[in-house]
C-alpha cells in the first residue's frame, strides 16, 4: 500500500540500486527490536520441533524465499526486513541467500558481503494473486525456506474469505515445495482496518496447526504481536525499525533450522 486508502504498494517501488541508510551498507542492527516468534503445532522458533527435518543443505547457502506483497518488497525502507535478516544470519555464521524473480531493491552490500537482492514481493498483490505465482515463477529456484506474509491487500479489497484463500495458498506451497520449511506469519497492523486484521490473524495459527498435524513442514511466526504503529512509516508499511522487528521474528522462527 502506498497510502492509507490504497492497496499495498500502490505508491510505487523503491528505486533499483538504492542504498540502505546513509552509509549504503546498512545492517539494521541499530534499529533491531526484540521480537518473538512461535510455531503452531511445531515447537518454537529457533528450536526445531523435528530434529530429523533439515531443509537447509549441509554445504552452501540455505535458500530463503521472501513471498508476499510490498511489505515483503520493502516499500518504505530499501530492502525491507531482508536487510536485517541477512545481517542476523551473517553475524551468527549462517550462510543464507534469497530467491525469487524480483531484484529491484536492497543495498549492494551488508556486513561487507554482497547482499542477495532476490525476493518475490510484488506491490499491491492479494493472497490470490500471490498464489497465482506458485509454483511458477516463485518456485523456479526451489527454496529451502519460504517466508510468507500475505493478506494486507485483502483487508482493503475483500477481507471476507481471506482465510480460505490463505488456506489454498498454503496447500499449494506444501504440494509444490514439500521439502521446504514454510513459515507463515500473521500480518502486521493496519490501523484503518483493525477489525478485519484481527479476524484474519486469529485464523492463521489454526490453519498452520491443521497442516502441521497432517505432517507438513510448516510453522507460524507472529508478526503482529507487539508491533507498534509508531513503526509504520505510512500507516501501512514499516519504517526501518519496523522492518528490523519483522526480521527478528523471522530469524527467531528459522534460526534453529540454519546450518
Amino acid at each position: 500500500m502506498g497510502s492509507t486508502t490504497a492497496t499495498a504498494g500502490s505508491g510505487g517501488q523503491a528505486p533499483a540500486g538504492a542504498t540502505t541508510g546513509s552509509s549504503g551498507e546498512g545492517t539494521g542492527a541499530s534499529t533491531s527490536t526484540s521480537a518473538s516468534a512461535t510455531s503452531s503445532g511445531s515447537g518454537t522458533g529457533g528450536d526445531p520441533p523435528d530434529p530429523g527435518f533439515q531443509p537447509c543443505p549441509a554445504t552452501g547457502p540455505c535458500k530463503v524465499l521472501p513471498l508476499g506483497d510490498s511489505i515483503t518488497f520493502g516499500l518504505g525502507f530499501d530492502g525491507g526486513y531482508r536487510v536485517e535478516l541477512f545481517h542476523l544470519a551473517h553475524q551468527d555464521g549462517h550462510e543464507i541467500t534469497f530467491t525469487g524473480t524480483q531484484q529491484m531493491n536492497g543495498p549492494a552490500m551488508v556486513d561487507g558481503a554482497p547482499f542477495p537482492r532476490n525476493h518475490e514481493g510484488i506491490s499491491g498483490e492479494t493472497i490470490e494473486q500471490i498464489a497465482n505465482r506458485v509454483p511458477t515463477p516463485a518456485l523456479r529456484d526451489m527454496p529451502h525456506i519460504v517466508l510468507l506474509h500475505a493478506g494486507t491487500n485483502d483487508m482493503v479489497r475483500s477481507a471476507n474469505g481471506a482465510d480460505t484463500r490463505l488456506a489454498a495458498l498454503l496447500d499449494e506451497l506444501i504440494a509444490e515445495a514439500p521439502d521446504a520449511l514454510i513459515v507463515v506469519s500473521s500480518i502486521i497492523p493496519l490501523p484503518f482496518a483493525t477489525a478485519a486484521v484481527d479476524t484474519f490473524n486469529a485464523t492463521i495459527p489454526g490453519l498452520v496447526e491443521e497442516r502441521a498435524s497432517a505432517g507438513a513442514h510448516i510453522i507460524f511466526a507472529d508478526q503482529f504481536a507487539g508491533f507498534p504503529t509508531a513503526e509504520l512509516g505510512d500507516q501501512v508499511h514499516p519504517n526501518q525499525a519496523g522492518y528490523a522487528r519483522m526480521a527478528g521474528v523471522w530469524y527467531e522462527a528459522i534460526e534453529g533450522y540454519l546450518r
